[in-house]
């Protein structure tokens, strides 16, 4: 937990759990033997001991937060110490997944380094007074339909967008600026493809005319408007 705080624990953010965001958190580990230099075909995971492990750890860090000063909620004491309370003794989830390559992995992890808080084929109706959209119940094990009205959900999306001056992180690990240019051989290797080569970026101009399908620079007969100079304003 020390190396956790230190490392991540800059200002913590919590508010009131939503149904249809869920953190997915990612460790790949590598099923090499240093010692031996040896390659395990299978290594056994304890879900129940790593659930117990991991539910301690976080709820022990948000407390730590909490105590600090460094955790923001629109939450009273009480509530967010109860909430607390109720999630420590509620079981939590813990999914481990078998790779049989690193091609696997990267195929999969890659999928969660650029997207958005909820897939656009969950929703099932958008209309002037509520969002209808469907989630996985893990208590009932199916789908079911939940219902927010326009203010509250544009509430529970507000949250994912970060404060001022704040930037979400927008590429981790191997995509990372810092590894990038020290990763992207081996991942392209890997993966077995070449590395394309960098399109150009598109002029506002042709932007516009992709997107919506418009000249900007044709006027109302057809012809294509050319600058010519700035005119100063002229007081009436």
């Amino acid at each position: 937990m020390e190396w956790v705080t230190n490392k991540f624990l800059a200002q913590t953010s919590c508010s009131k759990a939503s149904a249809f965001w869920k953190r997915i958190f990612v460790f790949p580990i590598d099923r090499l033997k240093e010692s031996e230099g040896l390659w395990i075909a299978d290594l056994p995971f304890d879900k129940s001991a790593l659930m117990h492990m991991w539910r301690f750890a976080v709820i022990t860090y948000l407390r730590a937060a909490l105590a600090a000063n460094v955790l923001t909620t629109d939450m009273s004491p009480i509530a967010i110490k109860a909430l607390l309370v109720s999630q420590y003794e509620r079981w939590w989830n813990i999914d481990v997944h078998h790779f049989t390559s690193k091609e696997q992995f990267l195929r999969y992890a890659g999928r969660y380094a650029r997207r958005p808080p909820i897939a656009q084929r969950r929703f099932m109706s958008i209309t002037d007074k509520e969002v209808a959209f469907w989630t996985k119940d893990l208590r009932l094990k199916r789908k079911v339909i939940d219902r927010y009205p326009i203010e509250q959900f544009l509430a529970l999306l507000a949250e994912h967008v970060p404060d001022r001056y704040r930037h979400a992180i927008r590429y981790f690990g191997l995509l990372a600026p810092g590894a990038k240019k020290k990763t992207s051989a081996a991942v392209f290797t890997l993966l077995k493809q070449k590395k394309r080569p960098r399109p150009r970026r598109l002029g506002w101009r042709a932007s516009i005319r992709k997107d919506f399908g418009r000249d900007p620079l044709l006027d109302s007969a057809g012809r294509t408007m050319r600058w010519t100079g700035r005119r100063a304003p002229v007081l009436s």
